[in-house]
């Protein structure tokens, strides 16, 4: 069978079997990686809502928990597509019957882009604001805009609906060639304008630190930042290369392998605040809501007044 070379959820659809063909073959493998793949998302999903209530009502606002709070909302909603998708999937494998349709499944492959592409915008402006801290302190301290980081979620937010409108308008209105040059032009923009900034910063951020700027930085802040991004650039990445190559033919990976992947990125964040924030001297472990304020309440990070 051929793979549909519109970008399917965690497991690719097939071409409708030709006469003498199994229509009912079972891949252990397949539906073990996607019930570790369910696994992950549920878990995932609990410690994003654990961020989204503790950074929306317990921790005071300041302009790295407004973006990280955003990003929490987009990683969760990515997770939710993927819980779907993968239930689904399971589903049709085991009772060998096409229960969902190849559109709407698709519809849900988009979908999870959309939050997929928030995640990278976020992850952008994060490091673009922490470089700015560092380079241009005085600014950041005492001009900086109090709602530039409401201003600029909202931004993203409508740069990634609109990015996905327009993909998913190409690929489920019209022929397979719109959906490829769409699905092309939308990882150009992710790899050319999103990815380098964010490289860029972080690595001026991490020389700046390693040379020992004068001002007294977060340091948590930074680990965080720092291993977020790695796990992003390590776990995340490899799904946009991946269906990238797709449009032209390329299937090095199973897309089992890339999805679980980027599920393990949407979850891990809640897990590197909270290590990141009870881990002392000692690595003597606290309360969630400790471990937060340790890290995003950090001397050095500007609050929001409420």
């Amino acid at each position: 069978m051929e793979l549909n070379q519109t970008p399917p959820p965690p497991t690719p659809p097939v071409t409708p079997a030709t006469d003498g063909e199994d229509l009912c073959s079972l891949e252990v493998t397949d539906v073990a990686i996607d019930g570790v793949t369910l696994l992950i998302c549920l878990c995932g999903l609990v410690g994003n809502g654990a961020v989204l209530w503790l950074l929306g009502f317990r921790i005071r606002r300041n302009p790295i928990t407004v973006y990280i709070l955003n990003l929490a909302v987009a990683d969760f909603t990515f997770l939710l597509f993927m819980v779907t998708s993968s239930i689904l999937y399971m589903i049709e494998s085991i009772s060998c019957s096409s229960a969902v349709s190849l559109r709407y499944m698709r519809s849900l492959f988009l979908l999870s882009l959309f939050s997929y592409n928030m995640g990278l915008y976020l992850l952008t402006a994060i490091s673009i604001e922490r470089c700015v801290s560092i380079l241009c302190p005085l600014w950041y301290r005492c001009r900086r805009p109090q709602r530039l980081s409401a201003v600029v979620c909202a931004l993203l937010w409508a740069l990634s609906i609109t990015v996905i409108a327009a993909v998913t308008s190409l690929c489920l209105l019209h022929e397979q060639e719109h959906c490829r040059m769409a699905l092309i032009s939308m990882y150009v923009l992710n790899f050319l304008i999103f990815a380098p900034p964010m490289v860029i910063s972080n690595v001026i951020l991490f020389i700046k630190v390693q040379c020992g700027s004068k001002q007294r930085q977060p340091k948590r802040l930074f680990i965080v930042i720092f291993l977020t991004i790695l796990f992003f650039l390590i776990f995340a990445v490899p799904l946009s290369i991946w269906n990238f190559l797709q449009q032209f033919g390329y299937f090095y990976v199973p897309s089992q392998v890339v999805f679980l992947l980027a599920c393990i990125n949407s979850s891990i964040n809640p897990f590197i605040y909270f290590l990141v924030g009870s881990c002392q001297r000692h690595c003597s472990f606290v309360s969630l809501q400790v471990a937060f304020r340790r890290v995003f309440e950090e001397t050095g990070v500007t609050t929001i007044p409420s």
